[in-house]
Parts: C-alpha cells; structure tokens; sequence
C-alpha cells in the first residue's frame, strides 16, 4: 500500500495561537513505515519555552480558569470530549504517519480512550472533595477546620514517541480538571497529534491554559523541567530520562509524576485456558510492535506445557502480517526510527549470544511499498534465562522471551527478579488462585486472563525503577493538586485558648 503524504508545517501552540520558533529554525519529522518526510515542526528554544510557561502562568494567576466551579469545568472537558471525536480522522492520521501506530488500533481504541479520559475526570471532578470538614474535637476547643485541595499552578508534562495522544491527554485531562494550565514537550519523532490535540482544546479553553513547544529533549525539555514558574513535571519515558527530569526537578522541588520504563513478567498456571491465553499474550507483547513500557515481554511457562505453548504462540505469531499503519489490513507496524531498529537487532544478537534460541522473527523485514521503513519480524526467544539480558533490559520492541518454569513459587520470584515493576499478568481457570499470585505480584496494574486493559478511572503507574505517582483515575486529580489545612478557632475567650496557657501562665 503506497499512500502519497502532503508535508505540513507545524509551529508551536502557545497562548491560543500557532508561533514559530523564535530561531525561525524547523525539524523533520519521518514516517516511520516509509522513511519519507511528514511534517516540518518549529524547533523549539529556551525562550519558546519561556513565552510559553508565561503565558500559561498568566492564565493561571490573572484568569478565570482556575476559579471555575467543578461543574462547569466538567461541562469544558466534556465538550473538549465531543471535539476530539469530530476531529478523529485527522488524528488517527497524523499519529499514523508519526508514530508508526496502526489506523485499526488509533481509530478503534486511541481516540476514543482519548475522549474517554476527558469525560471521566468530567465525572470525577463533580463528587472530587475539594473540601472537607475535619469533626470537631473535644481539644482544643470549639474550632473549625477543612481540607482544602487547591491546583497546583503550571503544569509541565514531557510524553513519548510510543502513543502520543494518548499519553499526553494522561497529564492534559486530569490538569485541566484540576484549573491547573499546562505547558507540553512532545517527543521529536511524534508532535503532531498533540499539537493538533491543542489547537482543538484551545477552542473551548480561555488562551494560555494548553501550550505545546516542540523540540530536543536535551535543550527544550530541560529548559521546561527547570523553570522556576513551572510548578509540577509530570514524565512518560524510559527509567534512565526519568532519573535525570526527577534530579532536575529537585533544583526546585516540583512535584514530580514519572511513568517509566517495564519489563512485566506474564504468567501462565498449568489450568491457563491456551485459547484465550495463548493469542492474549502475543497481544501484550507485539501491540505496537512491542513498543508499550507495560508490554508482557516476559512469559513463564510450566515445563507441562511449555513445549505446547511456544508450538502454538510460533503458530500464531506467523499469522501477524506487518504493512503500512494506514492499511486496515496491517497488523503490526514498523518501529519508530531506524535508531530504534539497531537497538532492538542488537538485543536480539544479544540474546542468541548468551544461549537463547529464536524459535520466531529475529530479523528485519522489508514490506512491499514501505521498503524505507523500518520494520522488525515478531521475535519468540526459547531456552531463556531471568539473568540475562534480554530478560532483563527493556528492549521496547517486539521480543518475546519465553522463561520455563517448574513450581510457581519459582515463576512468582523471578517474576518479580528485575528492577521494574510496571504491569504483570497471570492466565488461569482458577480466579481465587489468580488473586494470591497478583497479591504476590511488585507491578502497579496486575491483568488475570487479559493484557493492555488500562481504565481512564483507574490509577496507572509502577513499583520500583517503574515510577512515582499514578496516572489516570481519581488519583491523578490527587497528583494535579495541593492540599491546603485552614484553622478557624471559634472562641474569642483568651483563657479558653491553649496556647495562652503554655505561653503566658504565669502572667
């Protein structure tokens, strides 16, 4: 399928309007299926990101937003909601021809998880307890006293390549729901359905509250991690760039959310109904072409049927076809860059040089009409071990490795034998038995009998090198918020005071 793409150019969003970058400087942007050029984007700069924190500062401090009263915010998000499903063809496409994604998987799930996660926090918001009253207690005397949660100011948020979209509506609905403004930096390889995502937000909410600033992660994403009127650095990406945005942020203690890396264990008990287990792991590890920081890239066997197992996941996983992502056709795509593909080869290498065997896939793939792109076969590692490195190291990419087990003691301690801890699954006919393994689990969401099932009102993070907070669900508005404790005596009797006491008794 050769699909001719007109090349646009795209400027920064900042305070409702499109600007070009204050260097007058542009980058390209590649299609990953073909290798030809999609877009031009402005390259951003430190004073891109400074114009843009401003602007979201002013509409924080000097407008309206942040006063809102929750119902009517939620009536915001709802309507941002509605935009984006009117808008759901252009986005599809241009997350296609960026990230590599599939149109059948974009358009069936991404826009409508998209639309899904403003409606919710609209839900969440109307019964969230911006205030509480606390009970009034015998001592110390006749008080009052809330809690109070209040926005935290300007938001920064940092996505990836992976799933653009979605990843940057987890910071932009749960901010917005909060009255916080939010600045963004996409990743290079894929800013355009974000950018576009903006300029739909921007029709419904007053200029400054949604900005988006494109440019090296080095220079621009540094400089926004920094600024001093930045108030919270939320972050999508691998452990190692979450390490350095958690130190920078320290300069200035932020509130930091990290969603990092992952290498989650997926085991099968010996009862696993294989039908369903069986195409229900290949799922959780080749959506995307494996590129999900929660991808199942690990799956323990039980030597009973370890040998019927990995005969019926080659069977299957030699049916996936890979094609352009605009194919409805096309089942897996390509990876998002030729960098990215010498990664993953090398992994593999890796893995056949210490033992393991390629049972599947292993190599790269040249695809009729998209022979730029840049695609790798589905890959099913055997005969591996929990040490090595391909069990170890996130390859972000689509590599199965296949562990044997014995007792599921056993499965259960390597499982948790990394220092991630994501997502985990577990496949058996036996639910209570599938609970006591998920209490035993180190992963922030445990699937039983399913993979990749996120919901927009349930939290979603990690244990361990995985992360800090969660996102999604009640808890992410937590995250977008301060908390605030206000007093109130309600004695005007200075002796009836307990302080009065202990500083002036003998007075």
């Amino acid at each position: 399928m050769t699909v001719k793409i007109e090349v646009q150019t795209f400027f920064h969003f900042i305070n409702g309007k499109w600007e070009p970058s204050t260097s007058q400087e542009t980058f390209d942007v590649f299609n990953p299926a073909t290798g030809e050029l999609a877009a031009k984007v402005a390259k951003g700069t430190v004073e891109d990101i400074d114009r843009a924190v401003k602007a979201a500062r002013a509409a924080y401090d000097q407008g309206d937003w942040k006063t809102m009263k929750p119902g009517d915010r939620a009536n915001v998000l709802n309507m941002i909601a509605y935009q984006i499903v009117q808008h759901a063809e252009e986005l599809a496409f241009l997350e296609a021809i960026s990230s590599g994604g599939t149109v059948r998987r974009i358009s069936s799930n991404d826009i409508l998880q998209t639309a899904d996660l403003f409606q919710t926090m609209a839900k969440l918001i109307v019964e969230y307890p911006f205030s509480e009253a606390l009970p009034i207690p015998p001592f110390p005397g006749p008080v009052q006293n809330f809690i109070w949660r209040e926005p935290v100011g300007v938001c920064a948020a940092v996505t990836p390549w992976n799933l653009p979209m979605m990843i940057a509506t987890w910071k932009i609905a749960p901010a917005l729901a909060m009255g916080n403004t939010i600045v963004l930096k996409p990743a290079s390889y894929t800013p355009l359905s974000t950018l576009k995502l903006a300029e739909i937000i921007s029709t419904v909410v007053p200029p400054g509250v949604i900005n988006v600033v494109a440019g090296p992660g080095s220079e621009v994403g540094e400089a926004l991690v920094t600024h001093p009127q930045v108030d919270k650095v939320a972050f999508t990406g691998s452990t190692e760039v979450g390490r350095r945005i958690m130190s920078l942020a320290a300069g200035t203690i932020k509130k930091t959310t990290l969603e990092l890396g992952g290498k989650s264990p997926n085991i099968l008990l010996e009862d696993a109904d294989l039908e369903l287990a069986l195409p229900g792991s290949l799922f959780g590890v080749f959506l995307h072409s494996g590129q999900l920081c929660e991808s199942g890239t690990r799956l323990f066997v039980p030597d009973k049927i370890y040998d019927q197992v990995v005969e019926g996941l080659v069977g299957l996983a030699s049916k996936l076809k890979l094609g352009n992502p605009l194919d409805p056709a096309t089942d897996v795509g390509p990876v998002i860059s030729k960098k990215q593909k010498e990664t993953i080869l090398s992994y593999i290498e890796a893995g056949k040089q210490e033992g393991a065997t390629i049972v599947l896939g292993g190599e790269e793939v040249t695809v009729p009409g998209c022979e730029g792109g840049h695609f790798i076969a589905p890959t099913i590692f055997t005969n591996v071990t929990n040490d090595m490195k391909i069990a170890q190291e996130e390859i972000f990419g689509p590599v199965l490795c296949v562990i044997r087990y014995s007792e599921l003691d056993e499965a259960i301690r390597l499982a948790n034998d990394t220092i991630y801890g994501l997502a985990a699954g577990v496949w058996t006919r036996d639910v209570n038995k599938a609970y006591e393994v998920a209490r035993e689990l180190q992963a922030g969401v445990v699937w039983i009998n399913d993979w990749h099932m996120l919901r927009n009102d349930a939290p979603f993070g990690g244990y361990k090198q995985s992360g800090v907070g969660r996102e999604m669900g009640k808890e992410s508005l937590d995250a977008y918020s301060q908390v605030k404790h206000v007093h109130t005596s309600m004695t005007s009797e200075l002796e009836r005071r307990p302080w009065y006491g202990i500083l002036f008794g003998q007075n």
